[in-house]
């Protein structure tokens, strides 16, 4: 009974938010365009999106709400939003730092309306207007998995910035689980992302191995999962149960390292009265992504604070 409902519950997800963006991609396959939905951003066809794209051209999605004759990108509006910076919780920094951001669309800003990097972005707009000599290197890349980053680290660019690092930050693993969703479609239930969890364990494993290899000094920071379905299908338990299993897997495997840290958001999205997310109602709009850079911003501070403390 209860691996029915799983299905059927699971089932009316996937029909109404998920397969139809599946078949939009498979029916424009040989001309492939970004597509910002759920499946789309997620599925390695997109990865390949900015190379598929550049063979032609692709005409600029015109905002209503600039004149087309004003030679300015953005309405004072928007260059308010671009600035956007969390404010308190810098005063922590005591010298330069080099940070590198590594990791999936949530790293590369997918959902920003404001086009300026989503949390990184933030981030490096906040150190800026506090006169702080702190820049974030971003490798986020759209649709990437753990194997996938995992590949990326024997990059040279990557490798090299990494090893110059005093701070990592890391998304990754979501679109794992969309994988193992596509994947099982017709007949879902708990125990393939039950499995895929300890692959996917695996390969952070790797992964967090690799980091230290090319920079044992540097503190790494592995930024959670949120549940971007919480407020359509919030009676469908069984996909906070999937997003909470990862997200503890994620969190004990940090406690296994010195100098690595977990940095929840689930609870940045849950029962929100904001609305936090972009339009295609999986990433994070420019408010979801504060939040996120507000999070990482007070954990970087509680780990300089121990730090302090251990050496008084």
């Amino acid at each position: 009974m209860k691996r029915k409902k799983v299905i059927i519950m699971i089932m009316g997800l996937f029909i109404m938010c998920i397969l139809p963006s599946i078949f939009l991609i498979d029916r424009n396959h040989d001309g492939l365009k970004t597509v910002t939905t759920v499946a789309s951003v997620e599925s390695e066809q997109v990865e390949n999106t900015k190379e598929v794209a550049s063979k032609g051209e692709e005409k600029p999605v015109e905002d209503p709400s600039i004149k087309q004759d004003s030679p300015k990108p953005f309405t004072d509006k928007i260059k308010e939003k671009v600035r956007e910076v969390v404010d308190g919780v810098v005063d922590f920094f005591e010298k330069d730092q080099k940070m590198v951001a590594i990791g999936d669309s949530l790293t590369e800003g997918v959902g920003d309306e404001t086009k300026s990097g989503g949390y990184v972005g933030i981030l490096n707009h906040t150190f800026e207007d506090h006169n702080l000599n702190i820049k974030i290197e971003n490798f986020g890349k759209k649709g990437n998995r753990s194997d996938q980053l995992l590949k990326r680290l024997e990059n040279k660019e990557i490798a090299t910035a990494i090893s110059k690092a005093d701070i990592v930050l890391i998304t990754i693993g979501a679109n794992d689980i969309m994988k193992v969703l596509r994947s099982n479609f017709t007949n879902l239930t708990l125990e393939p992302f039950q499995v895929e969890r300890v692959a996917y364990t695996e390969r952070l494993t790797a992964i967090l191995n690799r980091l230290k290899e090319l920079n044992p000094d540097a503190h790494i920071y592995l930024i959670g999962f949120y549940n971007p379905f919480e407020s359509q299908f919030a009676n469908i338990k069984e996909l906070d149960m999937i997003i909470d299993n990862w997200n503890e897997a994620g969190k004990l495997l940090t406690e296994e390292y010195e100098n690595v840290s977990f940095v929840p958001t689930e609870d940045l999205f849950t029962n929100s009265t904001m609305n936090l997310l972009a339009e295609d109602q999986f990433h994070p709009n420019t408010k979801g992504y504060k939040l996120i850079a507000q999070r990482v911003l007070e954990y970087l501070k509680v780990t300089e604070e121990t730090r302090v403390a251990k050496t008084n």
